[in-house]
């Protein structure tokens, strides 16, 4: 069993950047399968509950007030409309639903109705995680007591890149929050994104930040820039999908029990490149044509790929239990029957 470390150096990260692609993918896939099952991938469901007019000026976001882009400024959802949409989040094989609120921090003032969010949707059968921004302790423990599962606070990119992308908080503002949520015992979501214009040094690093958090994130989404008009990265360069999967590889080996989760910008990349993303150790993604404002894979695609390529769900882990008709959806999944309601959610 490969050994859990917290002092990886970047020098090391580089030369595992460095090694032969088809070494790298089958070492990550050995380690993959020391840790998990070999065929089976988590799925989670992102739903924006508060869109638009954020203050933090973060270059990627459509959402930030600070760039002129197409998304609308709303006000929190109404519980009707989450339940809803939680709803459908488990008819279509979910076992995570992931909320997000455009916002630098929530208000104390928040935290009654986001607690009641997170006991409905966990009473459900779902695993309940949100990103809000930043938070303070006493924030975590509310959260904690409501019954959170997980929380994502994403670290964007490397500690030495990170104000080219962001100037509105510190990198030592993400750790900060970071301990906020271990120490109330939530679960933590913490990634970042690839294809910002960052060397490979700065992903190394990125990397590196992720694995000497003791313990490991429990999940890492590795986004991929969705470039959006009015952002400050629109006309960024493309990133070749090889190093897209190094970098799911490199994940996979320095953080072996995490789940690494193809988040955004999974549907720019074809069949073959999200294949060996799975080969490489990715073993989580999210459903449904839409990631809080930017495009996701079609879920009638996902059940065509994954029947392709004869891999199943995760099961909800969260100890709830799940909807009956989940286990219906499953085998329809598994047998290839896109035309099943769990391939027709629409955002």
């Amino acid at each position: 069993m490969t050994e859990l470390r917290y002092d990886w150096t970047v020098e090391e990260i580089l030369k595992l950047f460095e090694t032969p692609f088809l070494e790298l993918v089958f070492r990550a896939q050995q380690i993959h399968r020391e840790n998990f099952k070999a065929n089976e991938v988590q799925i989670s469901s992102l739903l924006s509950i508060k869109t638009g007019s954020c203050p933090e000026d973060c270059k990627y976001c459509p959402q930030s007030a600070h760039n002129k882009t197409d998304v609308e400024k709303e006000k929190l959802l109404e519980m009707d409309i989450i339940k809803a949409k939680a709803a459908e989040a488990l008819q279509s094989g979910a076992t995570r639903f992931c909320m997000g609120a455009a916002w630098r921090n929530p208000k104390d003032s928040d935290m009654p109705y986001l607690k009641e969010i997170i006991k409905t949707v966990k009473g459900m059968g779902l695993e309940t995680c949100m990103t809000l921004g930043m938070l303070t302790p006493q924030q975590a423990e509310e959260l904690k007591d409501a019954g959170l599962d997980y929380y994502n606070h994403n670290i964007d990119t490397s500690p030495e890149f990170y104000d080219q992308i962001i100037t509105t908080r510190t990198f030592n503002d993400r750790l900060k929050t970071l301990e906020h949520i271990r120490r109330a015992g939530i679960k933590i979501c913490c990634g970042g994104i690839v294809g910002m214009g960052e060397s490979l040094r700065d992903r190394a690093s990125f990397l590196k930040s992720l694995a000497n958090l003791n313990p490991h994130p429990e999940s890492v989404p590795i986004n991929l820039l969705v470039k959006v008009k009015g952002t400050p990265l629109e006309n960024s360069e493309d990133l070749d999908p090889i190093d897209f999967i190094r970098m799911i590889a490199v994940a996979r080996i320095i953080m072996p029990t995490s789940h690494v989760r193809m988040s955004a910008g999974r549907s720019s990349l074809s069949a073959e490149a999200q294949a060996l993303c799975f080969m490489a150790g990715a073993n989580s993604i999210f459903y449904g044509g839409k990631l809080l404002t930017t495009p996701n894979a079609e879920m009638d695609s996902d059940g065509k790929l994954m029947h392709k390529l004869g891999i199943k769900t995760t099961l909800n882990t969260s100890g709830s239990t799940p909807h009956d008709d989940r286990i219906a959806i499953f085998k329809a999944m598994h047998h290839g029957h896109s035309d099943h309601k769990c391939f027709k959610l629409e955002e």
